[in-house]
């Protein structure tokens, strides 16, 4: 009886054999790959979840989702956002993120749905969205930042200065922020004695004159003589508002009276006597000048824009509160009429 034995030698039979093993592992593969994304689908639906809110107005439940929604209901949703409607927002977004299948759609919504978050207050709930977006994309520079900013404004500057290195390492410019943090952490210290904090500050401004403004504006709350030592009238148009509004009890008058520019400005004020209409700043010197004349019901007004989006608000800020972009305040004052007056500062 012959005995029949398999042709391993056989050319054709060991290309069959690689087409199988080829086929076996492409199978294998896409059944992995498309296990992984339904467990990683499954796993954002749960995660998505903490979020849904019953305080919702929109119910979004039973709404039937179509390709061609997105674009206007990320339009609606961005503003309700502009109009301080965040629950709304929060809710479309929510909505958004679960019924569209496209995982860039995803990152870019989830990223909306953090910022909302962020303006809202909803800090804890920003940080894990954020998060969850950097655990997929990590080399994303915009959510970096935008994480750094949710743990700055938890106080948890050790986490926001964590951010910085793979900023750093993505080419990014970050001494500036490395100083603005630096310089929020003393301002919140309880354990830094207030020498201390001065000397820290004066070593900030050294390295990084851009925070000159939130410098002066510290330094007048912690110690009023080294506060004025700093204070440099050819910045005046900086630190106008602060020092317009500052009390009495706060004024250095060696420093005023010998300086041109300051003295026009307590003199508009009406803190001073001489006159004096000197400062370079137009509403200033002609408030000074309408002081000169005898009418003395005039006063300043300030609004605060942002250099960056130029965003205009009625109150100063350190970080924008559109764009959240740090040393971007500029400081605008017009001329009005004087009301009751008053002896302190609301800054």
């Amino acid at each position: 009886m012959e005995q029949i034995l398999p042709a391993y030698n056989d050319p054709l039979f060991s290309i069959l054999l690689i087409i199988i093993i080829s086929l076996i592992i492409a199978l294998a593969t896409y059944g992995w790959g498309l296990y992984r994304q339904q467990k990683e689908q499954g796993n954002l639906l749960k995660f998505l979840d903490k979020f849904e809110s019953t305080e919702c107005a929109l119910d979004t439940t039973d709404m039937p989702f179509e390709p061609h929604m997105l674009k206007p209901l990320t339009l609606l949703a961005k503003a309700f956002e502009n109009s301080g409607e965040y629950h709304k927002s929060i809710n479309i977004y929510l909505y958004l993120i679960k019924n569209i299948s496209d995982d860039l759609g995803k990152l870019e919504l989830m990223e909306r749905l953090g910022n909302t978050y962020l303006h809202a207050g909803f800090l804890e709930r920003a940080r894990s969205i954020y998060a969850e977006i950097l655990r997929k994309k990590p080399r994303n520079i915009k959510v970096l930042y935008e994480l750094g900013v949710v743990y700055e404004m938890m106080h948890k500057y050790d986490k926001a200065k964590e951010v910085i290195e793979p900023l750093e390492m993505l080419g990014e410019e970050t001494h500036a922020l490395t100083k603005f943090l630096e310089l929020s952490e003393i301002k919140s210290s309880k354990t830094i004695s207030i020498e201390e904090k001065v000397k820290k500050l004066h070593k900030i401004l050294d390295a990084e004159p851009t925070l000159y403004r939130e410098i002066v504006n510290t330094m007048l709350q912690l110690d009023t003589r080294v506060a004025w030592e700093i204070i440099d009238p050819k910045r005046l148009k900086e630190v106008m508002d602060i020092l317009w509004f500052l009390p009495n009890s706060q004024l250095d008058l060696d420093t005023i009276t010998s300086n041109t520019q300051l003295n026009t400005l307590y003199y508009a004020k009406g803190y001073l006597q001489k006159p004096i209409v000197e400062s370079g700043i137009f509403s200033l010197d002609m408030l000074a000048t309408a002081r000169k004349s005898g009418f003395e019901q005039g006063d300043l007004l300030f609004s605060y824009l942002c250099k960056k989006c130029k965003q205009s608000f009625p109150v100063s800020f350190r970080r924008c509160p559109n764009c959240m972009a740090i040393n971007s305040v500029e400081v605008e004052e017009k001329i009005a009429k004087s009301s009751p007056k008053t002896d302190y500062s609301l800054l």
